[in-house]
């Protein structure tokens, strides 16, 4: 059996990716999962620092990380093949884990479109802005209903044809409204209507990520998630027990394989 592969994707930074990646890998590590980790955004390499911080807290589980980096080639056939031979190297790598959890660059790369052939769940983390939803969709300003898949839609729709072609199930995607404010704001409400109209136009499903909140940014130093932190002796709470919610949330809403 192959792993259950989980890809971050979202052709635009600042989106929470590799937070969200982070704290979905280590969920699963402490429900006794065998987890892998992929980095394909390794010359930001964010979500691999993230692990390399944690190697200093013993008493956190931590999975098998691998980060890659794109082959600068100019011809670009060849940097393709290399590319390709890197990563599925890797997954060779964490065929026998449980799980396997990627986290994608915020550009269209050779590296990103393989990871997302080889997702079984798609989640596409989107800031509540239509600067952010202008990845996913063209949308006219004359009367908020007329709209195209953009550049990053048709990606997705062009690797799920990839992954049809090697008979494989088609990918969950899920679109994640992620780094929420708790006011609520006719910007909020407009992209609402639109977020809900087009996941049924393509295809994705419509679920909630994290709020936006300052500890997400003080835990990255350090390596840890919102789930270690009684391990790590910091007192929790009320933003850290309604942060920890969200997450239970999101796995539920994923609905992920043996996680019952």
């Amino acid at each position: 059996m192959k792993p259950y592969v989980i890809v971050l994707g979202n052709e635009k930074g600042g989106t929470g990716k590799s937070t969200v990646a982070m704290h979905v890998s280590v969920y699963l590590l402490n429900n006794d999962f065998k987890v892998g980790t992929i980095d394909i955004d390794a010359r930001q390499g964010t979500f691999t620092r993230y692990f390399e911080h944690r190697k200093d807290n013993v008493d956190v589980k931590s999975p098998e990380h691998i980060a890659i980096q794109r082959n600068d080639d100019n011809d670009r056939e060849k940097a393709h093949a290399l590319d390709r031979e890197s990563f599925d190297n890797a997954m060779k790598k964490l065929e026998n884990h449980d799980f396997v959890v990627i986290d994608t660059p915020g550009n269209n790369t050779y590296l990103s479109q393989l990871a997302h052939s080889h997702a079984n769940t798609l989640i596409t983390p989107l800031n509540d802005s239509f600067i952010d939803l202008d990845v996913l969709v063209k949308v006219s300003n004359s009367d908020m209903k007329t709209f195209h898949p953009s550049i990053y839609a048709e990606m997705v729709w062009n690797q799920r044809k990839e992954r049809a072609k090697r008979g494989e199930k088609p990918i969950d995607w899920i679109v994640v409204r992620n780094r929420l404010t708790t006011l609520y704001t006719k910007n909020r409400k407009d992209i609402n209507v639109v977020l809900e109209a087009l996941s049924k136009r393509i295809g994705f499903r419509l679920g909630m990520g994290f709020c936006e909140r300052v500890i997400f940014k003080e835990l990255f130093l350090s390596g840890l998630t919102l789930l270690d932190l009684e391990k790590s002796g910091i007192p929790l709470n009320i933003s850290h027990v309604s942060a920890r919610q969200e997450l239970r949330e999101l796995i539920d809403f994923m609905k992920l394989p043996n996680l019952g």
